[in-house]
């Protein structure tokens, strides 16, 4: 029997399913063979993971977006303004411990700073906040929030313009600024309800991004905790957020 001459120009077209031996010689396929698809099958399922924990980080949509006090900063969004960028950043640890617990025990403490709130309170505020949970609008997975410690602080005049950024436009029905009360420690303290006053209510704000207003601290100075409850306008919906401040 006569073998054909073996033609090593073999198109990109020909697709044999395995090597073929012509005349003594061995032509293999210029395609990748048939198990390659479950090689891949890995790295699909790692893509599509990948795609899903995009989706869920804060600024994937608008669906997220809601808001919070960004002077004097509330201690998430402080943690997420110095430390979001660089949250890999060893040096975290020693220059801000609180953020680094806070993050440690739940990165979306800093991730979602705009996300903090519960709905349906109907007004209850205090009776359904309990002493030592304010900081983290009692979320548990914000507890880390509501532990006393170093945390940094802005510094503000007794009289200083409060700003508050709400990213999706949701409007206020209110503003309510309570402050620790003189002798208060944020280092060793937790802020309860038996700790602060309120100093301030203020009236409703339309929908729109920024809104700002004057804040009186009453006389106080020192290192202080400011607390501030946000009732927004469109549904019963209640945000709730601390601020460390040192008045000077």
């Amino acid at each position: 029997m006569r073998y054909p001459r073996c033609n090593t120009r073999w198109k990109r077209s020909h697709t044999p399913s395995r090597s073929a031996r012509n005349g003594g010689c061995t032509v293999r396929s210029h395609h990748p063979p048939r198990s390659r698809p479950a090689v891949r099958r890995p790295l699909q399922v790692l893509t599509l993971a990948l795609t899903m924990v995009v989706a869920m980080l804060p600024w994937a949509g608008a669906a997220q977006a809601h808001g919070t006090v960004i002077n004097p900063a509330t201690r998430a969004y402080q943690c997420w303004q110095n430390w979001g960028h660089r949250h890999m950043d060893p040096a975290m640890q020693t220059q801000d411990p609180m953020c680094y617990r806070a993050f440690q025990a739940n990165p979306d403490t800093m991730w979602n700073w705009m996300s903090q709130l519960r709905d349906g309170l109907g007004g209850q505020f205090q009776a359904r906040t309990p002493d030592g949970q304010l900081c983290s609008n009692a979320l548990s997975r914000n507890n880390a929030l509501n532990q006393p410690g170093a945390w940094k602080a802005t510094t503000v005049s007794r009289s200083f313009t409060l700003q508050f950024y709400d990213q999706a436009s949701h409007g206020a029905d209110y503003f309510r600024v309570y402050l620790t009360r003189q002798g208060f420690n944020p280092a060793t303290q937790q802020v309860g309800w038996g700790n602060i006053d309120l100093i301030q209510t203020t009236g409703r704000y339309a929908p729109t991004q920024n809104i700002s207003f004057n804040v009186s601290t009453s006389g106080r100075s020192g290192q202080h905790v400011l607390f501030v409850i946000w009732k927004a306008s469109h549904m019963d919906q209640t945000y709730m957020w601390c601020s460390d401040i040192n008045i000077v």
